[in-house]
Parts: structure tokens; C-alpha cells; sequence
């Protein structure tokens, strides 16, 4: 039957009593969009679950200082040797190494073989690792399913090494007075490594790093020392200047190497005594304390179309010209 165009409002639904408000809760909304580690669904709350379990398996941070190498906020830290190449030239330079972890089901080759034959030989725990655990622990550097583990470096105190040293030479338990090289302002590990290989070449006692901005005793120092720093201490200096001063007081000669220098290092007239030399970096040399606290800076004879040397190349000439003096007299 036609309605002649007209709507039967018969079944519209009109408004009813009691209605109003029910829809209010739903206006209110759900608050503040969560942070995306708080939301479960998120790649970001699995991230922070992940670090917050190796933290845990990690166990709390042990404090800086003597004996560790400073992290963050003065935690211990320990470097990793990562890469086929690296790891079996760590280990046949005879780095101290903590474990040698290997990737599961790595493929061999000759590097991979070595690397564990060495370990093995040393004594240094073999670990199959995951290659997710491995990615964790190198922050996703190129790895090649070896990482070498190394424990921080034990430093000595720069006052108790001169001290001790010192008693030595006194009651004749060493030869030749003691020779420290102190260095300011030096930040390349290869330089560090290549001094101290200097120092014992030279019969040296110990090199001493300020404890801040400057290079520290890494797998790539080890290396490059080849070997020697398991003969030579180095020792750590809260405030070079002030191990300067000590050193100074115990009488201890030190002298900065500097291009402008008050005296050429073959007319050095102190070289039999105790002496402390302190080097500054290639591009800015001593510092202004450094040279104040200086009883002497020293310069080497060098051809005037060369600026300057490298650092650990005028620490072995010096070394030399000091090794020379001595066994002249």
C-alpha cells in the first residue's frame, strides 16, 4: 500500500526518560597517550625489558680508580676486541684477555682456528655465545662471531709507584735512578703504547696518564707496546700537576720536552739523577701548568723545515740521550 511519499514513523525511536549522562565517561577520554616503552605492544617496551635483564645478569657496577678503567659516571668498564683479524693479533700480541667468546656454529677458517688455539694455549675461557647476545654486547659492531673480552687495566698510584721506586735505588735494589715519563694532553692509545715500549727499552720505571682527557692503557696500547707492558707500570695521576710538585719535592728532576726549550737535550747536565719526563701532545705541546712546573724544558736538536716530533719519537730520542749520559759516567 503507497504511503504517498511519507515516512512511517512508527518504529522511530525518539528519546527516552532516564537517557542523559550515560555516554559522559566515554566522553572524558583515556587520559595521556603512555610512553612508548610503557606500552607492551610497543618495540621500544621489549628493548628496555632486554636491557633491564642483561643489567641484571651484569650485576651492579663496580666503582672507578685504581685498578679499573673509568666508564660513565666513574663505572669500571671493560674493552672488547671485535673482528677475526683484531682478535687473533690481541692474541698474538699476548693482551690480557678475560674470554673469548665464539659465535654458535661459526664457520672456520684460519683466523677463527688460531684465535682458539691460542686461547686455549692461555688459559682464556672459550664461550658460545648467540649472535643476538654477541650483537648486544658490541652494540652491533661487525664482529664476525669473535669477541674478545678484556679485563681493565690495574693501574699503579703515581705517588706510591715514585715512592717505592725511589726506596729501591736507595737501598741498591736498582741500578740506574729512577726514569719516569709523564705525559699531558696525549689521547692516541697508539702513542701510549709505543712509549712504553720506549721506556722499556731504555730500562725506564713507569709512565704516568693524567686520570682525565687523556689516553688510557686499551687493547690497541697493549698491542702496539708489544708486549712491554706487562714489564712497565703505568700508573694514574688524579692531578698531573700535582704529581708533578710531588715528584719535585721527593727530588725527582722533571723535565718538559718543548721545540723553545731553555736547554739543548745533549747539554743536559741532570741526566744521572732521578728524572721525570713529561711530553705534550703534537699539536699543542705542554700545557701553561705544565711547563710552570717544570724545573727544566728541554729541547731536541732538529732540522727547522721539521715543526716538531711525534710524541713517543722525542720520549725514545730522550731516552736514548739520558741511557747514553748514564753509561758514560
Amino acid at each position: 500500500m503507497a504511503n504517498n511519499g511519507r515516512r512511517s514513523v512508527k518504529n522511530k525511536k525518539g528519546p527516552s526518560t532516564g537517557t542523559g549522562g550515560h555516554g559522559r565517561k566515554a566522553l572524558e577520554g583515556k587520559g595521556p597517550t603512555p610512553k612508548a616503552e610503557d606500552r607492551t605492544y610497543h618495540k621500544a617496551y621489549k628493548n628496555k625489558q632486554l636491557a633491564e635483564r642483561s643489567a641484571a645478569k651484569r650485576g651492579p657496577a663496580r666503582p672507578g680508580g685504581a685498578g679499573a678503567r673509568s666508564g660513565p659516571k666513574g663505572r669500571a668498564t671493560e674493552e672488547l676486541v671485535t673482528g677475526r683479524n683484531s682478535v687473533v693479533e690481541a692474541l698474538r700480541a699476548g693482551i690480557p684477555a678475560k674470554a673469548l667468546h665464539v659465535a654458535i656454529r661459526i664457520e672456520m677458517d684460519d683466523r677463527v682456528k688460531e684465535s682458539l688455539k691460542l686461547a686455549a694455549e692461555r688459559g682464556i675461557p672459550l664461550l658460545e655465545t648467540g649472535k643476538p647476545e654477541l650483537d648486544r654486547m658490541t652494540e652491533d659492531a661487525v664482529h664476525q662471531g669473535l669477541v674478545l673480552q678484556i679485563p681493565p687495566y690495574e693501574y699503579e698510584d703515581a705517588y706510591d709507584l715514585a715512592e717505592q721506586t725511589l726506596a729501591k735505588w736507595k737501598k741498591g735494589h736498582i741500578s740506574n735512578a729512577p726514569i719516569f715519563v709523564a705525559l699531558d694532553g696525549i689521547t692516541d692509545p697508539r702513542n701510549l703504547g709505543a712509549i712504553i715500549r720506549s721506556v722499556s727499552a731504555f730500562s725506564g720505571h713507569g709512565v704516568i696518564v693524567p686520570e682525565r682527557r687523556s689516553v688510557g692503557v686499551t687493547a690497541s696500547a697493549w698491542k702496539t707496546s708489544a708486549g712491554a707492558a706487562v714489564r712497565v707500570p703505568v700508573a694514574r695521576a688524579s692531578n698531573l700537576n700535582n704529581a708533578l710538585k710531588q715528584f719535585k719535592n721527593m727530588g725527582i728532576y722533571v723535565l718538559g720536552l718543548d721545540g723553545d726549550g731553555d736547554v739543548s737535550l745533549p747539554d743536559l747536565t741532570v741526566a744521572t739523577e732521578p728524572v721525570c719526563i713529561v711530553v705534550g701532545s703534537e699539536g699543542k705541546g705542554l700545557s701553561r701548568l705544565v711547563r710552570e712546573n717544570c724545573d727544566q724544558i728541554v729541547s731536541i736538536p732538529i732540522d727547522s723545515a721539521m715543526e716538531s716530533l711525534n710524541a713517543s719519537m722525542a720520549v725514545g730520542i730522550s731516552l736514548y740521550e739520558v741511557s747514553r749520559q748514564r753509561a758514560a759516567k
